[in-house]
């Protein structure tokens, strides 16, 4: 069952310390706990004494950048879900934040209805993911379990970053299915699909290039026009 927000704790780590009070003054009133770091650094002492269920972080931060702090908390806390803000929002932006190990991007400024809706989004998934059991996902030799994060294709160990991994989850809980753009960026990072970037097409290539290229049995296809599938061809 899903957690009350009552029960839900948010650090955010923002040096504009006047959008950071707005953003926790909003949360508070819907009931979250929410503690604030103005820098890098203090944040990541308060995200390691303490358990939170979402890091909302900047990327520009004194100290400790958001990108750095996002790629130490998924060695350190794997399972705390991040969320990024920030101004730079250009596809290789984006790109790189989803590489340093966020599960979301939001692109300043920002509306807080669309904060809150991606908020609830990542606690959801989170909370619904907890506490399962172990599980393999197979297709042609391609496996990925659950529980260790292992990834290998015909036994040998495919290394991928952690947006990468969803997005491979997705396509083999949808096997021999073209999948659009748009359920991608829903299932995948929980947002709609800017038409403006093509940061979907960007990841399609990198796990192409991780997952088919050593093989002369290719997994993951393009389909004109409608979007992306996982079938042996």
């Amino acid at each position: 069952m899903f957690m009350s927000l009552s029960s839900m704790q948010i650090l955010v780590i923002e040096d504009d310390v006047r959008v950071a009070d707005l953003i926790k003054r909003v949360l508070e009133e819907q009931g979250f706990g929410v503690t604030l770091a103005y820098d890098g650094a203090s944040g990541k002492k308060l995200a390691l004494a303490n358990t939170y269920d979402l890091l909302i972080t900047d990327v520009i931060l004194p100290n400790l950048n958001g990108l750095e702090l996002s790629k130490e908390m998924r060695l350190l806390k794997p399972d705390m879900p991040i969320l990024m803000l920030t101004a730079l929002g250009t596809t290789d932006d984006k790109v790189e934040g989803f590489d340093a190990g966020a599960d979301d991007y939001l692109t300043k400024p920002f509306e807080m209805r669309e904060l809150l809706a991606r908020i609830k989004a990542l606690l959801k998934r989170s909370h619904a993911g907890a506490g399962g059991s172990a599980n393999t996902l197979r297709y042609n030799g391609l496996e990925m379990n659950l529980q260790t994060k292992n990834v290998t294709r015909q036994g040998i160990t495919v290394n991928l970053t952690p947006k990468e991994f969803k997005l491979l989850e997705f396509m083999l809980k949808n096997p021999e299915r073209v999948l659009t753009r748009t359920e991608i960026a829903e299932n995948v990072w929980d947002t709609h699909f800017d038409t403006g970037t093509n940061f979907i097409d960007v990841y399609i290539n990198y796990l192409r290039k991780k997952i088919d290229k050593d093989f002369d049995t290719k997994l993951i296809h393009t389909r004109s026009g409608m979007g992306f599938i996982l079938k042996s061809e």
